[in-house]
């Protein structure tokens, strides 16, 4: 059988689902019942239920034969709602609000009342099709009881997510890969530890092999190493691999560029290049592209894009279908350029949603996408008239500005963090934006996860 076909389009605006479609945005089901993982991610990431809000742009330029119905936890808040329809043009789904709990009794002997209704609109609505941040058991479930199809099998959906039988294709493919062994349970990180320290490392990452947002990766120091915990092992072998920073000689870490894909039935496109921004502990933050090293190491995107080829089409291979994004770490050893991926997000991805907004209202240009927490919770109509006044709400009659993607609000319905997305035709035309968004919005504290 011949592989899918590599569309290569860094830039562009890729050819998305020409689909009607239901939508659950349930960051909740990324484990694939790991209750520990799913615990620990609404524990480290607050006001979780308002994330969906950023699929609500958008949903309906990724199926575009809408309208679409989106499933979500908080209804987002009006006023950016506004913005997005009547001054972007965008159009946006409609929605149906059920919270987490009530959602997951959707498949049980005594599904709430509002899991009910939410079952009986899925089923009166004209979309054929049905997804979600993952395909899960309780997916599939809602997809055959409202007879809809769903983009991707279960199988497909956690196979393409799964970072064990990733890291054994690359190698097998003959792909750059990380120092990497096997364990079958915690008791064998002992002996992968001496193993990593004889190869001259002092740290190593310990990954489940279904993990995201950080949860299911542990970072270890190597001369102080701690416990693992049981539940990294829920879908058996974990991987652990060396980690390449300044503590390997002659490593010196350049960036961690993601490419941004897209598979449909005809096969793979490769539609953006950002680097990520990640925290201290390896936690995305925001993107931003072209890549700001780029012009440094010429042929470095090609190579990028080389890669993420080959893996797009294990990952088509394993039956998934949607967006995605193959990251990777490069480095600089021996003044050569060395490129290596390390996992790929089989989801709609904290880099999706600014990439397709990017590439609707500014193929080939800049953008620079942060996530901003205000030190005390904000009405979302005085950002909104804060940017318009200063001349740096991003309109469509504009080629520059702001674009505010999704308000993550308290139990009072005041802003508490935002996505904010810099859009300009240079690197350097997004940084200026961001620095005068922060001045304009006198914002005090620190970027804050994704």
């Amino acid at each position: 059988m011949q592989p899918p076909a590599v569309r290569s389009m860094p830039g562009e605006l890729p050819p998305l689902w020409e689909r009607q479609a239901v939508f659950v945005a349930n960051l909740l089901a990324l484990f694939f019942g790991n209750e520990h993982e799913t615990e620990a991610l609404r524990k480290t990431v607050g006001t979780l239920e308002t994330y969906g809000g950023r699929l609500v742009p958008i949903l309906q330029l990724l199926f575009r034969s809408g309208p679409c119905l989106l499933v979500l936890n908080r209804e987002p808040d009006a006023a950016l709602l506004l913005y997005h329809q009547e001054e972007l043009g965008l159009s946006l789904p409609r929605r149906f609000l059920i919270p987490h709990d009530e959602y997951r009794s959707l498949d049980s002997n005594a599904p709430s009342r509002t899991a009910r209704a939410l079952l009986e609109e899925i089923s009166a609505h004209a979309a054929p099709w049905i997804d979600g941040f993952v395909t899960d058991a309780r997916l599939e479930f809602v997809a055959e009881r409202c007879g809809k199809k769903t983009v991707t099998t279960c199988e497909g959906s956690r196979a393409g997510n799964n970072k064990l039988n990733l890291h054994r294709y690359l190698r097998e493919a003959g792909l750059p890969t990380f120092v990497g062994i096997e364990i079958e349970r915690p008791e064998g990180l002992a002996e992968a530890i001496d193993a990593l320290r004889e190869m001259g490392f002092e740290r190593a990452a310990v990954k489940s092999q279904i993990g995201a947002s950080g949860i299911g990766l542990l970072r270890l120091d190597l001369r102080r190493p701690e416990s693992i915990p049981d539940y990294l092992f829920h879908e058996g072998t974990c991987l652990v691999q060396g980690w390449l920073d300044h503590t390997v000689d002659g490593i010196r870490v350049i960036g961690s560029p993601s490419v941004q894909l897209f598979l449909d039935e005809a096969g793979i496109s490769l539609y953006d290049i950002t680097e990520q921004i990640l925290s201290g502990k390896s936690i995305h933050e925001g993107n931003v592209a072209p890549l700001p090293y780029e012009a440094e190491h010429p042929g470095l995107s090609a190579e990028l894009l080389r890669q993420a080829g080959i893996a797009g089409q294990w990952l088509h291979g394993q039956g998934y279908r949607g967006t995605a994004s193959v990251d990777f770490h490069v480095a600089l050893r021996g003044g050569e350029v060395e490129a290596r991926i390390c996992e790929i997000n089989a989801r709609v991805t904290g880099a999706t949603y600014p990439a397709l907004l990017a590439r609707r209202f500014l193929p080939g240009g800049a953008w620079l996408m942060r996530n901003i927490r205000f030190r005390a919770p904000v009405q979302a109509e005085d950002l909104l008239t804060a940017l318009r006044r200063a001349g740096l709400l991003y309109l469509t009659t504009n080629q520059r500005g702001v674009l505010p993607v999704n308000f993550n609000t308290d139990a009072e319905g005041l802003v508490v963090k935002g996505q904010f997305l810099c859009l300009d035709a240079r690197l350097d035309g997004v940084r200026a934006l961001l620095e005068t968004l922060r001045e304009v919005l006198r914002v005090e504290s620190d970027y804050d996860r994704d």
